[in-house]
């Protein structure tokens, strides 16, 4: 007997495209968001469980819906009737604009954005018959509200009908700040390629996070949930003000978020990573917040193996994606004596990887944040203190 389909306002995120069939991205959305919540703290510390000596904080909560600041839709229809949504190998194009996942801001521009589509005549790409110019339409809101607005074409061939349409799009959408072209020639499932093109005077979308403002430019990563960003680096400042550490280096700092925020008097911050964008990025957010702190566009692990374990900081931030820092990043930690650690992991079994690597740093605090909500994805943020 087959089990009855739930209504969306049955399920922990209301819903009607789930609840048709349409998107089943949030695959936890039918487990209540407390049940999400408790089973990802249990699994993490069942993973965890051979540091018994780890102090667990309660787990930090999300928004259940509203906290996505990244819309990453794919364009199917046609220029006049464009669908902004995802692509369904058997359905084809699901319109997504009213998504619950997305802050409302997003949700209230993706109307007017459907519209300069068709303004200006731009062809949403045929998957299957590899034809077309539109292939994704990606916009980030800020907590102030102004929006990034990066259009992902196969060519150059529709740019200058874009440009033409800006002051149309700006007169609309006043909070628009950037607006960008990235160029993906490849038919491959690769969201955006190496070429941007930003269209507007303003090139960086201001990410206002308390006393710290992040500078995002097209290409640069920044967590997808606002509130919990600010929250891990809370948290993060929260710990590292008790160690009072002269000294950190942050890898895999991307847009300079931990060191922006660790960063103070007397102390000396350096930020590793590989995009050379998400380093002026940071450059940029720290001089204009007149902190002091270094940014170096470099492979973490590489600029890291390069230095002597001697000259290693008081205290290293990693925040690696989610196959963790690896066994030479962290058998050079185990060697260099560094005092403390701070690990903020996307990954909790590679986080017991890396920490079954580096047996002399203990994992002596932890706590889970909740910044994918609806999916069986979370954040770890871990405190390592290296054993006497």
């Amino acid at each position: 007997m087959s089990t009855p389909a739930l209504s969306a306002a049955e399920l922990a995120l209301p819903c009607h495209h789930y609840a048709a069939g349409r998107c089943r991205s949030c695959t936890w959305l039918e487990t209540p968001y407390a049940a999400q919540l408790r089973t990802k703290q249990e699994h993490a510390e069942g993973v965890l469980l051979q540091w018994r000596e780890i102090d667990w904080l309660p787990p930090q909560v999300s928004p259940a819906g509203g906290f996505r600041n990244k819309a990453k839709l794919v364009v199917t229809g046609t220029s006049e009737q464009p669908v902004l949504g995802i692509w369904n190998p058997v359905t084809g194009g699901v319109d997504l604009r009213d998504c619950p996942l997305h802050d409302a801001g997003i949700t209230a521009a993706l109307p007017t954005l459907a519209e300069l589509v068709a303004r200006a005549r731009l062809t949403p790409y045929d998957i299957e018959a590899r034809r077309g110019e539109l292939k994704h339409l990606l916009v980030t809101i800020s907590p102030d509200g102004e929006l990034m607005v990066r259009f992902v074409l196969r060519s150059t061939e529709a740019v200058p009908r874009l440009r033409k349409h800006l002051a149309w799009l700006t007169e609309q959408l006043p909070q628009v700040r950037v607006v960008s072209v990235n160029l993906q020639p490849e038919p491959k499932a690769v969201i955006e390629g190496p070429e941007e093109d930003v269209l507007t005077d303003q090139a960086t979308l201001p990410m206002r996070l308390g006393a710290v403002t992040l500078h995002l430019r097209p290409q640069s990563f920044f967590q997808t949930n606002t509130a919990v960003a600010q929250a891990l680096y809370a948290r993060a400042r929260s710990w590292v003000d008790e160690l009072a550490p002269s000294s950190l280096w942050d890898l895999y700092c991307g847009v300079g978020g931990f060191a922006l925020h660790l960063a103070g008097e007397g102390r000396e911050a350096v930020g590793v990573e590989i995009s050379a964008e998400a380093v002026r990025s940071a450059a940029h957010s720290a001089a204009e917040a007149g902190v002091t702190a270094e940014f170096i566009a470099a492979d973490a692990t590489a600029h890291v193996l390069a230095q002597d374990p001697a000259a290693a900081p008081d205290l290293v931030v990693v925040n690696p994606p989610r196959r963790g820092i690896g066994t030479d990043l962290a058998g050079w930690l185990e060697r260099a004596r560094t005092p403390y650690v701070v690990y903020s992991s996307c990954n909790v079994d590679t986080l017991r990887r890396d920490l079954e690597t580096m047996p002399s740093l203990a994992p002596v605090r932890a706590q889970v944040l909740d910044m994918f909500p609806h999916t069986a994805h979370t954040e770890v943020l871990t405190l390592l203190v290296r054993r006497t």
